[in-house]
């Protein structure tokens, strides 16, 4: 993802062309940051071919980052509850199931719904995961009812005093409107049991400028309130991240960098900046 490198070592030699510049552009474009931004960078690359260069791009690259907390919302006297949505084939299930297995290591006390009732491979993943580290998944039957499965898990949560009930959802019914009516009448289950304190939306990376569609529209219907965007390795356009915060305003909490049970970190920014500047 070093996007910058290479202009920076051109910048310090003094011998940027046009041609040079053409390329940037290109490589921020294709790396999904947006046109918009892409201009930006190359107007603050071209205006100060100093040494302060790096740090004008890195200030830019922080300042179109949401400055939101991208901590985890924690409710003090009852389970703390986490709607995962998204569309399906962004990797919404294994993120459930990673955060599951994360937040169990970190020796917190987790119940998991697998109300993604139209997809009997997302009941049985999450069934496998909650065996395999001791974490109770609350299922129903394939094509069941999905806000029965979420009521039977907050009841189970409260009862026994778990810190976090993990909700994974649907990503796909007949229509739209059909799947964020499913999702509100989960949302309206929930606030019953006593509130939703994070809607996370899992975004895939590699889906670029659609990434952000989708979160327009599931902020729209469900208030999302922060994202985890998956299959964020080398094969990953970089910049999606950056287009996906400046043009929701959403955090996003976590990140996915592969298939692995451990593949899964908190985002952290000074880090993401890092690896699209790079270095010679």
């Amino acid at each position: 993802m070093a996007l910058f490198s290479k202009i920076f070592a051109k910048l310090r030699g003094g011998s940027v062309t046009a041609s040079d510049w053409e390329d940037l552009h290109r490589s921020l474009i294709e790396a999904d940051l947006g046109a918009a931004l892409s201009d930006e960078l190359i107007t603050i690359s071209k205006s100060d071919k100093s040494e302060g260069v790096e740090r004008a791009i890195r200030g830019a690259l922080a300042a179109a980052l949401t400055d939101k907390s991208r901590e985890l919302a924690e409710a003090t006297s009852r389970p703390t509850t986490i709607l995962v949505v998204g569309v399906n084939g962004t990797g919404k299930t294994t993120s459930v199931a990673k955060l599951m297995q994360a937040l169990n290591k970190d020796g917190k006390k987790v119940v998991v719904a697998a109300a993604d009732t139209f997809r009997a491979a997302a009941i049985e993943q999450l069934q496998t995961w909650g065996e395999r580290i001791g974490v109770p998944v609350v299922a129903g039957k394939f094509q069941g009812d999905p806000a029965s499965v979420v009521f039977d898990a907050a009841r189970r949560a409260t009862d026994e005093g778990a810190d976090y009930l993990i909700v994974d959802t649907a990503g796909r019914l007949h229509t739209k409107s059909n799947l964020m009516d499913e999702l509100s009448k989960i949302q309206r289950v929930l606030e019953k049991a006593g509130g939703v304190d994070e809607v996370l939306l899992v975004v895939d990376a590699t889906t670029g400028q659609n990434g952000i569609i989708q979160a327009r529209h599931f902020t729209q219907s469900v208030g999302v309130t922060g994202l985890i965007l998956t299959k964020m390795d080398g094969s990953a356009k970089g910049g999606v991240a950056l287009a996906i915060e400046r043009e929701s305003g959403l955090p996003i909490k976590f990140i996915g960098t592969g298939e692995g049970a451990d593949d899964f970190a908190p985002f952290d920014v000074d880090s993401y900046i890092s690896g699209l500047i790079g270095s010679e």
